[in-house]
């Protein structure tokens, strides 16, 4: 049998498109109670009281770093693995990024470095949470807690919370528990992607959630980001629908990167059926790692006794290999029919990050961690005799 295993193909069913053909024939297609609904099941998924929707999980980054009043002289910390999102969002809001490496063998951020990196111009830290694992937000509370005493608040939101804040890069890990607690929940604000290649889908999206904040309404922090995604206009289209109601003000000179009812729409389809979807995507982990046991191989721990990823990406290393050797066994995998991807180059390696300064002698975990990584197709059209032909291929290989 000829094989051609796609990496990432987006799950779009029948009753998908019928709940987009809806949105589509009703006459109202931007943002309107479609998206009002996703943002509250949003909401009731993640245990939280609010959620808003957006047109990007960079959106939702960027629009809390700017609710939080971060800009220049600020620092925020985040990973140096990572994709760019993490970090140019700091950027955009004329802030300093300080990345950190990883621990020896780890994707998650060296907490001993985290604590170092912390100064008194700090006001974030962007964990990250990779292939849909969630951080140690523990570790990351007990470093802030134990640098407290360097926190310099700047603005009504960062007094309220009372420290640095954290801000969940959680673009791949809407659904994942660790500790029991729902990602979500674990961070002071989490930011979801629902891109095309996530485990669900609106097209392009992401949401943001937050947990509430002492002396501070969900109803105000609410307002807040609907005004930075929306121009800073006192009322969006649909109140201005209403008979009389069409006059409106411009509060500042905001930004414009609401969600639409298509996009919404298509989410809301989705979510009904995602804990299937986070089951079926726990099943086809199990079988990788029974069947690349005892290998030379570092696998992603998805699965354990105190968490359950949301399984998105499968991301192995192939122990020993230089980047050359892991570069030649993605050659082959794609002549065998089998498509995979690398997640990801460490920041230091681009171009853009270079300019800012970053090299990647700086990082060498990272480097490790990157040179001999391939993530192996992970998503619910995949079938069980695909996902032992890749594991009979890539065991053939290696």
């Amino acid at each position: 049998m000829n094989y051609d295993i796609k990496f990432s193909p987006p799950d779009i069913r029948e009753e998908d498109i019928k709940a987009v053909e809806e949105v589509l024939r009703s006459g109202w297609i931007t943002t309107g109670s479609k998206t009002k609904l996703f943002e509250q099941e949003i909401a009731n998924f993640c245990g939280v009281n609010k959620a808003v929707a957006l047109n990007s999980a960079t959106a939702c980054l960027e629009l809390t770093l700017r609710l939080l009043g971060i800009g220049p002289g600020d620092e925020v910390i985040t990973s140096a693995y990572t994709y760019t999102a993490s970090c140019s969002v700091i950027c955009h809001v004329g802030a300093t990024p300080v990345l950190v490496d990883v621990s020896p063998g780890s994707f998650e951020m060296d907490y001993e470095k985290l604590s170092d990196a912390v100064t008194e111009r700090t006001k974030a830290i962007i964990p990250v949470d990779i292939g849909g694992i969630m951080c140690n937000y523990d570790k990351i509370l007990n470093v802030i807690n134990k640098r407290q005493s360097l926190f310099v608040p700047n603005g009504k939101i960062q007094n309220a919370i009372g420290r640095i804040a954290v801000i969940a890069d959680a673009a791949h890990s809407f659904g994942a528990e660790r500790s029991g607690i729902k990602s979500g929940k674990a961070a002071d604000f989490t930011c979801f992607s629902f891109h095309a290649v996530k485990n669900l889908t609106t097209g392009e999206g992401g949401a943001v959630v937050w947990n509430t904040i002492n002396s501070i309404s969900d109803e105000e922090i609410y307002k807040s980001y609907m005004l930075l995604s929306l121009h800073g206009q006192s009322k969006d289209a649909l109140a201005k629908t209403k008979a009389g109601s069409w006059e409106y003000d411009i509060m500042w000179p905001a930004y414009k990167c609401n969600m639409t009812d298509i996009s919404a729409s298509l989410g809301l389809s989705q979510l009904k059926r995602y804990e299937s979807v986070l089951k079926r995507r726990r099943e086809i982990v199990s079988m990788y790692d029974n069947g690349l046991r005892n290998l030379v191989f570092w696998k992603s721990s998805h699965l354990t006794a105190s968490s359950k990823s949301s399984c998105h990406l499968y991301m192995v290393r192939l122990l020993g290999k230089s980047e050359e050797q892991r570069d030649r066994c993605i050659q082959k995998l794609t002549s065998a029919g089998i498509a995979t991807n690398v997640h990801y180059k460490p920041l230091p390696l681009l171009t853009a990050y270079k300019k800012l300064g970053f090299k990647i002698i700086n990082f060498p975990q990272s480097y490790n961690m990157y040179q001999n990584e391939i993530t192996l197709p992970l998503h619910t059209l995949l079938a069980d005799e695909e996902i032992k032909y890749i594991i009979k291929t890539l065991k053939s290989l290696v």
